[in-house]
């Protein structure tokens, strides 16, 4: 998967809705949008999307996101098929106020393990001589050991892409089949061990823009009615099927539900359950 048109700083709005939304949402971002090559090439208008999250024993980087912190990350490594000889990409993924920040190094397979050890890998291991990327690497590195994370959990999802024909400023997504599984090796199979899917049938739309907030996407926000909302594969993932999942070896206890981060879990997971039993 090439790299080029990620959008490296962004504003990012999301909206879970039933898949009967989301294909007549599709047929209005056509208008403005066209499909990107790798959905181009399936019947299904999608791709399968692989990340491996990494996080800290006690769930620190999950935490974090349920808490709402303001500036805050998520560190994963994506890839998108078993083939051995296909990259990986390391990314992190940062909150700060209210821009998505995505910094994406990629490296080869048989690299991996070395990187998580802390090596800062040479340049024949690397995916492209792009000085940025090793730059993302050394930075994945300095988190991972400040954290000491290690893998937590595989996501795997179908997504349908759309991007601007002229240039990398708006790009709308749509994701489906929202898998999570506990996970903490690093083996990079598409085969997940006790998935439990995490959004049902729902549809997590994604608006993205560098600039203004595009005139049509707020029509589009009109027309159907979109009501933007918090959606973490990660996060949401696990608050669905049960943090002690999670914990590596499975022998940590359930929290303690009482203060604010178990309020606003339960609202995260009310809001949720309340649009799955609207779209059932």
């Amino acid at each position: 998967m090439a790299d080029d048109k990620m959008q490296l700083q962004r504003w990012e709005l999301k909206y879970v809705i039933p898949d009967e939304v989301a294909l007549a949402a599709r047929e209005f971002v056509r208008s403005y949008l066209e499909l990107d090559e790798y959905g181009a090439k399936r019947a299904d208008l999608s791709y399968t999307i692989h990340n491996l999250y990494l996080d800290s024993q006690d769930l620190a980087i999950y935490w974090g996101t349920i808490n709402g912190n303001k500036n805050r990350y998520k560190l994963r490594l994506r890839f998108y098929e078993d083939n051995p000889n296909a990259p990986v990409y390391f990314e992190i993924k940062r909150r700060m106020n209210e821009a998505i920040l995505k910094q994406r190094g990629g490296v080869k397979r048989h690299a991996v393990e070395s990187v998580l050890a802390g090596h800062i890998p040479a340049a024949n291991e690397l995916v492209s001589g792009d000085g940025r990327q090793l730059v993302a690497i050394q930075r994945f590195v300095e988190l991972m050991q400040h954290d000491q994370a290690g893998p937590i959990a595989h996501v795997r999802y179908d997504r349908e892409a759309w991007i601007s024909p002229t240039d990398n400023s708006v790009r709308v997504t749509m994701d489906r089949n929202v898998y999570i599984s506990p996970e903490f090796v690093t083996r990079f199979s598409e085969r997940m061990d006790d998935p439990f899917c995490a959004f049902g049938k729902l549809v997590i739309l994604e608006l993205k823009f560098t600039g203004r907030f595009p005139d049509w996407f707020k029509e589009m926000v009109r027309i159907f009615n979109l009501r933007q909302g918090s959606a973490s594969k990660y996060a949401d993932g696990i608050a669905r099927k049960g943090e002690s999942y999670f914990y590596p070896g499975h022998g940590h206890p359930d929290p303690d539900w009482s203060g604010a981060a178990a309020e606003r879990r339960a609202e995260r997971l009310t809001r949720l359950d309340n649009l799955l039993s609207k779209a059932a």
